[in-house]
C-alpha cells in the first residue's frame, strides 16, 4: 500500500493523536439579533476544509462562556459535522471568538504527533469519509454517534512526512484564500458604492435632487420605490427526489440550501427538470429555511432544489445591483425570525420586498461600475473552484503514499 516506505506508516485512531477532542453542547444556544464578538458555528459554516466565521449567529459573552467551558476553539482546530450534513470538515483559520453549535465535533491535534493540516486533509479523504458515512448509514437522518468517534482510524506517516504532504496540499488552499481575499475586496468596493449612492443618496448630481417622502423614507426627487418582483424574475426550486441524489459527479448538479454559501454543489441528479429551474452564473440564490443565506452563483449550469429561491434581474439593472438591493431586506427577515425553531422565508415575504429605484442615467452609471466587478468576482470564484478540484485529485494519491514525498 505504501511502497517500500509502508513500515513508516501506521494505522491509528485519530483521538490517539489529539491533545483533546470534545463534542458540542447538545442544546441550542440563545442568540441575539445584533452583532457581537461572540459567534456560533453551525453545520452550514463547515464546508470543504473551511470554517466560515462570518455568516454566523451571535450570542452574549455570558452564553459564549457557558458554551466554551469545556474547550475554547482556536485557530488550527479541526471541526467535523456529525449530522445535517454528515462528514463536512473545516479548519478554524481566524482568531474570532467562535463556539460550536449543535451536531459539531471538535479535534485539537497534539502537534508533536499530528500535523493539523494533515488531519484536515485526511478527514477530507476517501478513507475517513467512507468510515464516517458508514457509521451514518441506516438511519433516517445520517448522523454519527459520539461512540463512533474513537473508531475513526487513518494511515499516519512520521510527522515530517505529514508536514510535507500537508504543505503540498495547503499551497492550493493558500491560492484559494488569496482568491477569496480578492473577492472580498471587490465586494467591499461594490457595497461602498451602493451604500454611497443608494443608501446615503450621494450619487453624482445629488445636490440638485431634494428629498421627498416615500414608503422607504426620504428619497431623492425623481426616484421611485418598486417591488423587487416587478424588476426581477423570482423562481422557487423544484422538489427533486432526494433518494435519487448522487455524489459521483454524474448528471446535473443540484443546488440545495447548504450549497448556496459554498458556491458549489456535491449533489447530482439525472432527473430532468423544466428549464425554468436552471441556474446560471450570475443568478442570485437565497435559502428559504434557516438563515436565508444569499450568494451569486458562479459554478456553472445547475438545478435549484426546493426551498432555494432564485432572483434574476429583468434587465433594467444588473444582477449585482439587484443582489446589493436585496441584502438589507433579507437580513431584516433574518432578524425578525430570531428565536424560532426553523425559520421559513416564503413568497408572502418576498413579494413585500421594496427597493429604491433611481432614474435611468443613475442605473446606467451604477451598472457600468458594478457589472465589471461582478464578472471579476465570478471569475475568481471559478478559479478557486478549479484549484479546489485539483487539490482534491491530488489528495488521495498523497494520503495513500502513492506519491512519495521528499522531506527537506
Amino acid at each position: 500500500m505504501m511502497g517500500d516506505k509502508s513500515t513508516a506508516w501506521l494505522r491509528l485512531p485519530i483521538v490517539s493523536l489529539c491533545e483533546t477532542h470534545v463534542d458540542c453542547v447538545n442544546r441550542t444556544a440563545p442568540v441575539v439579533s445584533e452583532p457581537t464578538p461572540f459567534k456560533m458555528l453551525r453545520t452550514t459554516n463547515v464546508r470543504n476544509g473551511y470554517v466560515d466565521a462570518e455568516n454566523t449567529r451571535y450570542v452574549t459573552e455570558e452564553t459564549y462562556s457557558k458554551w466554551t467551558r469545556r474547550l475554547v476553539p482556536k485557530r488550527g482546530d479541526i471541526i467535523l459535522t456529525r449530522e445535517a450534513p454528515l462528514g463536512d470538515v473545516g479548519k478554524i483559520r481566524t482568531d474570532d471568538k467562535v463556539f460550536l453549535g449543535q451536531r459539531l465535533y471538535h479535534f485539537r491535534p497534539d502537534l508533536k504527533k499530528l500535523d493539523a493540516d494533515f488531519l484536515l486533509y485526511s478527514l477530507l479523504g476517501d478513507d475517513l469519509q467512507s468510515q464516517i458515512k458508514g457509521f451514518g448509514s441506516g438511519s433516517t437522518v445520517e448522523h454519527m454517534r459520539l461512540e463512533d468517534i474513537p473508531s475513526l482510524e487513518f494511515n499516519v506517516p512520521p510527522l515530517p512526512v505529514q508536514q510535507r504532504i500537508a504543505g503540498i496540499l495547503s499551497a492550493y488552499d493558500e491560492l484559494i484564500e488569496n482568491s477569496q481575499r480578492r473577492i472580498k475586496i471587490l465586494e467591499s468596493m461594490a457595497r461602498a458604492l451602493y451604500r454611497e449612492w443608494f443608501v446615503h443618496f450621494r450619487f453624482p448630481g445629488h445636490e440638485n435632487h431634494p428629498r421627498v417622502a416615500s414608503p422607504l423614507g426620504e428619497i431623492p426627487q425623481g426616484w421611485e420605490v418598486k417591488f423587487a418582483k416587478d424588476v426581477a424574475t423570482v423562481t422557487y426550486g423544484f422538489p427533486f427526489q432526494s433518494g435519487k441524489f448522487k455524489t459521483d459527479s454524474l448528471g446535473t448538479p443540484v443546488i440545495r440550501i447548504r450549497d448556496i454559501l459554498a458556491g458549489a454543489s456535491a449533489t447530482f441528479t439525472e432527473e430532468g427538470a423544466d428549464p425554468k429551474y436552471h441556474v446560471k452564473n450570475g443568478h442570485i440564490l437565497v435559502g428559504m429555511d434557516g438563515d436565508f443565506h444569499m450568494n451569486i452563483w458562479s459554478s456553472g449550469h445547475a438545478y435549484q432544489n426546493q426551498r432555494v429561491a432564485r432572483f434574476e434581474s429583468k434587465g433594467e439593472i444588473g444582477n449585482f445591483h439587484l443582489f446589493l438591493a436585496l441584502e438589507k431586506p433579507i437580513q431584516e427577515f433574518n432578524k425578525a425570525i430570531v428565536g424560532t425553531t426553523v425559520a421559513h422565508l416564503g413568497d408572502m415575504h418576498i413579494k413585500t420586498i421594496q427597493i429604491v429605484w433611481p432614474p435611468e442615467d443613475i442605473r446606467s452609471k451604477a451598472r457600468a461600475f458594478l457589472e465589471p466587478l461582478s464578472e471579476q468576482v465570478i471569475a475568481l470564484k471559478r478559479q478557486a473552484a478549479n484549484l479546489r478540484r485539483t487539490r482534491d485529485l491530488l489528495l488521495p494519491r498523497l494520503l495513500s503514499g502513492q506519491i512519495e514525498v521528499e522531506v527537506a
